[in-house]
């Protein structure tokens, strides 16, 4: 096992490779996390209403020009907020969408054709958020979502807008209180995740847990890393890849998720590309004695014996007792 300080805010669960996996930050108890999160922590931006001031603040649009957009009809606030007009969500989208558009210098008459053919596509969709995206080049308008395309009219796709990015921004800029409590209800989950991934019989439970994590935060690396440990092990290893690729995409200098990626590429008999994500584990962790030991294995299978002996030293140094570390022996 490779040794690193223990985290208080992160917990490394499953990975597999030569020393049988590695666990830190493991908890004595198990966190008691409800079946269903607290209210505050369902709310969704989508649900929520917004001020002049707040739209301001969120999307860089000044109050004239909100003003101007409510007069010309084009987006005028749907709902009320304290006895007060204010913005939805869809509300928002399409105001977001008419700044791109007058910022390309698109003419008002056209940004009001655009707005009206999205504002009637919207209402097909239940709930715009991370499956929907809204495409248009100034004056043709593509709903997409999981369950289909809604298009108002034909036409080349420029202006590329993900409904989840707006969602992340409200929290972010807005609502940072509810964007710390959702951060703290996924990383509770993910810690639940992780005390029932190496039980066959609790890897359907945990797999509904991690992923649950990463819809409240949608930033939370690791947790796609152990789903990738979950699909590796049920030998889904395109899946398991996938889920990888994207706790990198995260967290580029994850070392779990890098060493996993080479421990998939060596499995596969394909040594030479397992070697870059060796090196990025061993940098990222220079104490991480797995990668070691499978870069070592990599450079043997490359027919480079001089370039593993010094990892394979490196192992030994790290864990000087074990199976594996005779092995290690072995090639010295």
């Amino acid at each position: 096992m490779a040794r690193r300080k223990k985290s208080e805010d992160k917990v490394i669960h499953v990975v597999f490779g030569p020393g049988g996996g590695r666990r830190e930050g493991q908890e004595s108890s198990a966190p008691q996390v409800p079946s269903e999160l607290p209210p505050a922590s369902q709310k969704e931006p989508v649900t929520d209403l917004f001020t002049k001031s707040e739209i301001t603040r969120l999307l860089g649009i000044s109050e004239a020009q909100l003003r101007s957009l409510d007069r010309a009809g084009i987006v005028s606030p749907s709902g009320k907020r304290h006895g007060r007009r204010a913005y939805d969500f869809r509300d928002l989208i399409a105001l977001r969408t008419a700044k791109s558009l007058l910022d390309q210098r698109i003419r008002l008459r056209d940004v009001s054709r655009a707005i009206q053919s999205l504002k009637a596509d919207l209402p097909r969709v239940a709930r715009p958020l991370n499956e929907l995206r809204i495409v248009s080049d100034g004056r043709n308008i593509v709903v997409r979502s999981k369950d289909g395309a809604f298009e108002a009219m034909t036409g080349q796709m420029m202006l590329n807008l993900e409904v989840q990015s707006l969602s992340d921004d409200i929290v972010r800029v807005l609502r940072p209180s509810a964007g710390r409590e959702r951060t703290r209800a996924a990383y509770e989950l993910y810690l639940k995740a992780s005390e029932l991934d190496e039980n066959p019989g609790t890897l359907d439970e945990a797999v509904r847990l991690y992923k649950q994590a990463i819809e409240l935060d949608p930033w939370l690396a690791i947790a796609y890393t152990n789903l990738g440990n979950i699909a590796f092990r049920r030998q889904e290893n395109a899946e398991a890849e996938a889920y990888y690729q994207k706790a990198l995409q995260i967290d580029s200098k994850q070392p779990e998720a890098k060493y996993n990626l080479g421990y998939l590429m060596l499995e596969r008999g394909e040594p030479e590309r397992s070697v870059p994500y060796f090196l990025g584990a061993i940098a990222a962790d220079p104490d991480f004695a797995d990668a070691h030991f499978n870069l070592a294995m990599a450079y043997e299978q490359m027919g480079k014996p001089e370039e593993a002996r010094p990892l394979w030293q490196n192992y030994i140094t790290l864990e000087p007792h074990g199976t594996w570390t005779e092995i290690a022996r072995r090639h010295l």
